[in-house]
């Protein structure tokens, strides 16, 4: 008897990873080759390839002030296009329109408005670096095509080990983490505890109430390499 009790509990587990696995890209959508890419270029304080070197970026919020740290040595490709959408103060004056408790706070990509903000071309998915979807970790947000992340990124609010990666297929990429928070969880946890519903092009998990990111700005850099090894190893 209880070996099926132990299969019937693993079969609901594996179908509400699933499930969420899928709402991550459900309302995420990205440029196609056809359309007009600005190559405006856009100061970067700090050369994300100087490995190594963490960078700090801090994010203020309608909740509160969260701080970031980045690691370029584990995903160069992505803090160097995340850096470019916050030095060009596109984060600025947008939302986090999906808020899944338990699961993640997705934004980056939407103004208050409910309009996508411009994006540059996709970046290549560098989930392969190790670091992991756990709790207070930021990571891409991208559609079912593995290399389709631009601007939208999302914060874990939960051990989400089901978007690491376990290979270089379609089902096995998984999704990009590059830094993680330092300061202002507190502020992230207040987020996924809101009440959510449909609005604008969303059908749910839209904040009721909106939560703006008003300012996103690069601050000072570090030396120590260290932090990013936690995201590995617990």
């Amino acid at each position: 008897m209880k070996k099926y009790i132990f299969a019937a509990l693993a079969l609901f587990l594996g179908l509400g990873s699933a499930i969420l696995f899928v709402e991550l890209t459900q309302t995420y959508t990205t440029i196609v080759d056809s359309e007009p890419v600005d190559s405006e270029v856009t100061t970067i304080l700090t050369d994300p390839f100087d490995l190594g070197t963490i960078i700090n970026v801090k994010m203020e919020t309608s909740m509160g002030d969260v701080m970031l740290e980045l690691y370029p040595d584990k995903a160069p490709e992505t803090v160097k296009n995340f850096l470019y959408y916050t030095n060009a103060g596109t984060y600025d004056g947008t939302i986090f329109h999906r808020v899944i408790k338990n699961f993640m706070n997705q934004g980056g990509g939407y103004t208050t408005d409910y309009a996508k903000t411009e994006t540059q071309r996709p970046i290549p998915n560098e989930a392969f670096n190790g670091l992991k979807n756990l709790p207070g970790s930021i990571a891409m947000a991208r559609t079912s095509a593995p290399h389709s992340a631009t601007n939208q990124f999302f914060i874990n609010t939960a051990d989400n080990s089901f978007l690491d990666h376990t290979g270089k297929n379609m089902s096995g990429w998984g999704y990009a983490v590059f830094g993680k928070v330092t300061q202002g969880m507190d502020v992230i946890n207040m987020m996924s505890e809101v009440e959510t519903g449909a609005d604008g092009p969303f059908g749910q998990d839209v904040p009721k109430q909106q939560i703006v990111i008003l300012k996103m700005t690069e601050i000072k850099t570090t030396t120590d390499s260290t932090n990013a090894e936690k995201l590995i190893t617990e």
